[in-house]
């Protein structure tokens, strides 16, 4: 007697129960978090743009360029031997115009981390050179960086930026006039400063598991 097929209200229980205890449901191969990382497939900034500040309006032109790439568990720590997931490479560059001292001066760091979310990415940069009249201190300081993709609207960039100095990271302390706090890794304030020219494009990608040893 040839044997009846099994009736399709079968399929389920079975493979609920096949769930329930682990069992493969096919040959498939999963895919390893190291099959995951595709590098094409990690985050990153890119972009340049000029912005002003919506809290202190003055003739001055303030840009910054990003080329930055996620690059997870590349950077080895104290005690962190793995790196983070966080681990980034790059640039960072910034350009003032002073309208007041009619110079403009640049100062350029090392991407070390940067986070993203839909549309948003934070990043940190240490600086590594400084052009003339500008912050000479700030080599080896730590900077903060937000960064908005708005896309575009009839032409004209809804970006937003955020930057970690010029008043954002204060350490009020009693009487005392308040120091700058220190920046650590991904740390910078929202993206609060409006882009009137050019523009960023933020690749979003979630942050990966640890690659297994």
């Amino acid at each position: 007697m040839t044997s009846m097929p099994r009736p399709r209200t079968m399929v389920l229980p079975v493979l609920l129960a096949a769930l329930a205890v682990g069992l493969p449901l096919s040959a498939a191969p999963v895919a390893s978090a190291e099959q995951r990382a595709d590098k094409s497939a990690y985050a990153n900034v890119s972009g340049s743009a000029e912005f002003v500040l919506p809290y202190y309006p003055d003739d001055d032109v303030r840009s910054f360029r990003f080329d930055a790439q996620a690059a997870p568990y590349s950077r080895p720590l104290p005690g962190i031997p793995w790196g983070l997931p966080t681990d980034a490479r790059g640039t960072a560059t910034v350009s003032h115009y002073s309208a007041k001292e009619n110079v403009t001066y640049t100062f350029e760091g090392r991407v070390d981390c940067l986070v993203t979310g839909p549309s948003t990415a934070t990043l940190t940069a240490v600086i590594t050179k400084v052009s003339a009249g500008g912050p000479a201190d700030y080599v080896g300081k730590r900077l903060g960086f937000s960064v908005y993709d708005g896309g575009k609207d009839k032409g004209h960039s809804r970006d937003r930026v955020g930057f970690s100095w010029n008043g954002v990271n204060l350490l009020p302390s009693g009487d005392a006039v308040p120091e700058e706090a220190v920046v650590g890794t991904c740390m910078a304030p929202a993206a609060y400063a409006p882009v009137t020219k050019g523009g960023y494009t933020v690749r979003h990608a979630e942050l990966l598991p640890r690659p297994k040893d």
